[in-house]
């Protein structure tokens, strides 16, 4: 996945809005260490630290890091693999806001958060759910391998149960694990849905011929706009998975 942060900020700032209510839940106050995972352009990062928590922000994006290092200088960020995290024994909380379905090694993922965590530590994320963007990812997908193409899901969208599990095995004992429908409007009217076809389903645009990828985002756009465009904004159909798990 290839990241460009001020696109990101500007086209997708959705998804830093959705993730300060997720803030709540984490205990942010002076001498809590945290590490914000896949903190982007450090955004939520920020938020993390206003109460005097000590909080690490890391992302695999050189491009986001760089971003968040520019924004916040006084604030540590590094580019790091959640997967194999450096850390044992360290942090009092893992956040992370819409990342986690993006990593396709879970057993890997979860293992590592677990080592990162103090005895006692929480994970506490919200990422996509089984059947998020189901519209979007169907449609794009048919159209796509119309073309001759063969597409591959770039997303880790689970069913709660599928997630607990995985969570049960890695060590943790689940406080909250809850999947809901979130509606989302995309930003800039017309042109959002193509913004975030662009944005999200990166990998499979970039082997196509430009006409192609031309009539993909067309006839992708021309199919969606009955179900998922209302009054001059595209609405993409989200599910989201909230869990606060204890190490």
């Amino acid at each position: 996945m290839k990241w460009d942060s001020a696109l990101y900020d500007d086209k997708h700032d959705f998804v830093s809005k959705y993730g300060q209510a997720l803030i709540d839940s984490v205990n942010t106050a002076k001498g809590q260490v945290i590490l914000d995972l896949g903190c982007g352009t450090g955004k939520l990062t920020v938020e993390l630290a206003k109460n005097g928590a000590q909080v690490i922000g890391i992302d695999m994006s050189e491009e986001m890091i760089r971003k968040a290092k520019t924004n916040y200088p006084y604030l540590n960020f590094h580019i790091e693999d959640a997967t194999e995290l450096k850390y044992e024994n360290c942090f009092d909380t893992i956040f992370s806001n819409a990342v986690l379905h993006w990593i396709k090694d879970q057993k890997k993922l979860l293992s590592s958060i677990y080592k990162a965590l103090k005895k006692g530590g929480k994970l506490i994320c919200e990422f996509g759910a089984k059947g998020c963007a189901y519209n979007v990812q169907k449609v794009f997908s048919e159209e796509y391998e119309a073309l001759g193409y063969t597409y591959t899901n770039p997303f880790f969208f689970p069913p709660n149960q599928e997630f607990e599990k995985l969570l049960i095995q890695a060590g943790f004992k689940i406080e909250r694990i809850i999947d809901f429908d979130r509606p989302t409007p995309l930003n800039d009217g017309d042109t959002g849905l193509k913004n975030w076809i662009n944005q999200f389903y990166f990998s499979n645009l970039a082997i196509m011929k430009d006409e192609d990828r031309e009539k993909v985002l067309s006839s992708s756009e021309e199919r969606l706009k009955p179900l998922l465009y209302k009054k001059g904004t595209w609405i993409v159909d989200y599910r989201r998975i909230q869990v606060e798990a204890i190490k």
